[in-house]
């Protein structure tokens, strides 16, 4: 009796395992298949940001104005001024040019980030990725993922099967993981395609030069060094600003440099006519070319304004008023008078007004300065030397950040564009102007020399008292002086006595 007792509570205690078991077999197996599914998922779309007409590059194109084209190229060629930077760097987009990682360097407005766009069209963007990088770490993890299609395990949901997502962690973790699953991806492309991935980061000059800068900058250069070995990523730089290359280069061993200059002058005044027969259909006198050209120089972006523009000397007055003004702004020293609360500044902006003279003196030293065929032959000074006539070493660097001087891949220092440079020499044959800048220097050093100077007051000296003050002997035996300090008799009472 007592064992049909037992009998239902054991089917249920059976029953209820059973149920627990099978619940927690199919919570589990679901768990495990969309942790799979989401891996594959996010490894296809990652490959998918490779595969041709990605709408990243198609934003990226149009924001540069560039029409998009076919492969034979022929209204492209119509567009843009072809340059002998061009093949390589299609060479180096189309993954023809493979074991090195590449650093484009030069001015801003030379037409680096165009050429790249050009090589991408051609190719329709077919195993390129493109993003701009920014100074924040998390706004670089954000424009990483948008290029690649990787979201991060934001968008995962493995918690409802109490799986903890890999989220919780920082930016450059995130992009650490980001390049792991980018390596997956170029080991199953190169299989199939036998050429290895492009990712193009532009506007590396925006990245502080800090610690979280630096530590961004190390990661991302390990990982291009190391895929230029195996030929499963090429990496390319695109920077305007020197202090990238001065830290690449620490570390570099495969890293190819490709400086982008303005153009010389024969390719400056083609590329001029053809701006202007595609947007006003005229072919304008030589002579007024050459004379834009001697304002503007070979700058794309400046030759590109002055084409677009109804009178093109208009526009090249405008371009070096704007640019003689900007220096000014920033660097305009104060003369005589100044106060010493700007002195941290007016050592910044007379660091700056003396280089532009030695680049103006320079000038007028060099034999040759204006060559008919390559054009303007703008001074330059090594950056040792730069930093010795500046008598300070941090300030070049941001110089050059703000695109007054600029300093190239052979670390020489000039003045960022022919209108610049035009700008200097005016400023410094104003009359007076060598005097200013004396004048300036001079209160420089007297607020320095009144910083360094400590007064000593001696009080109470009534009744012809007295201080003395004992040096004692230095550890060399020297000193042991003492000095006193009396009260002066008033002259009236010297002529009683």
């Amino acid at each position: 009796m007592s064992e049909n007792k037992w009998k239902p509570t054991l089917f249920k205690m059976l029953e209820t395992a059973a149920t627990t078991f099978a619940s927690l077999t199919i919570l589990g197996l679901a768990g495990y298949g969309y942790h799979k599914y989401y891996k594959y998922l996010v490894l296809q779309k990652m490959h998918n940001a490779f595969e041709p007409g990605d709408p990243v590059l198609e934003l990226a194109a149009l924001g540069k104005e560039h029409p998009k084209t076919g492969q034979d190229g022929t209204e492209h060629a119509q567009h843009w001024i072809s340059r002998k930077e061009q093949d390589k760097i299609d060479a180096i987009v189309h993954g023809i040019d493979q074991g090195r990682y590449h650093l484009l360097i030069g001015e801003k407005g030379t037409g680096k980030s165009s050429m790249l766009i050009d090589a991408m069209h051609k190719i329709e963007g077919e195993g390129v990725a493109m993003f701009e990088a920014h100074a924040d770490q998390e706004i670089f993890r954000v424009r990483l993922g948008k290029a690649l299609d990787f979201e991060f395990h934001e968008d995962y949901i493995g918690s409802l099967f109490s799986i903890k997502g890999p989220r919780d962690t920082t930016a450059l973790l995130d992009i650490e993981r980001a390049f792991n699953k980018l390596e997956k991806i170029a080991l199953r492309r190169r299989k199939v395609v036998g050429r290895p991935l492009v990712v193009i980061i532009n506007s590396m000059h925006l990245l502080r030069d800090d610690e979280d800068g630096r530590d961004l900058l190390e990661l991302i250069q390990q990982r291009a060094e190391q895929w230029a070995a195996s030929n499963l990523v090429t990496v390319v730089f695109n920077s305007d600003d020197y202090w990238v290359y001065e830290r690449l280069k620490q570390y570099a061993t495969r890293m190819e440099v490709l400086p982008v200059l303005d153009l010389p002058k024969g390719n400056a005044i083609t590329a001029l006519k053809k701006y202007r027969a595609k947007y006003f259909h005229e072919e304008p006198p030589q002579s007024i070319l050459e004379q834009v050209y001697d304002q503007v120089g070979g700058r794309l972006t400046f030759l590109s304004r002055v084409a677009k523009s109804e009178d093109m000397m208009r526009t090249c007055n405008q371009i070096s008023q704007v640019e003689k003004t900007w220096f000014l702004n920033q660097c305009w020293i104060l003369g005589e008078e100044m106060d010493d609360d700007v002195m941290d500044q007016q050592k910044y902006a007379s660091a700056a007004m003396v280089l532009a003279k030695a680049l103006v003196d320079a000038e007028e030293e060099m034999d040759v300065t204006y060559d008919p065929e390559r054009g303007h032959l703008l001074p330059q000074i090594p950056l040792h030397q730069a930093r010795q006539i500046m008598t300070r070493a941090d300030f070049i660097q941001k110089y050059d950040h703000i695109n007054i001087f600029t300093i190239d891949s052979k670390a020489m220092v000039r003045a960022d564009s022919v209108p610049m440079q035009n700008a200097f020499r005016e400023i410094c044959k104003q009359d007076g102007f060598e005097e200013h800048l004396n004048a300036t220097l001079d209160r420089i050093s007297a607020i320095e020399s009144l910083g360094r100077t400590r007064e000593v007051v001696a009080k109470d000296l009534e009744n012809l008292g007295e201080y003395q003050i004992e040096i004692g002997q230095n550890w060399l035996g020297g000193g042991g002086k003492t000095v006193s300090i009396v009260k002066k008799k008033p002259k009236d009472e010297d002529a009683d006595d």
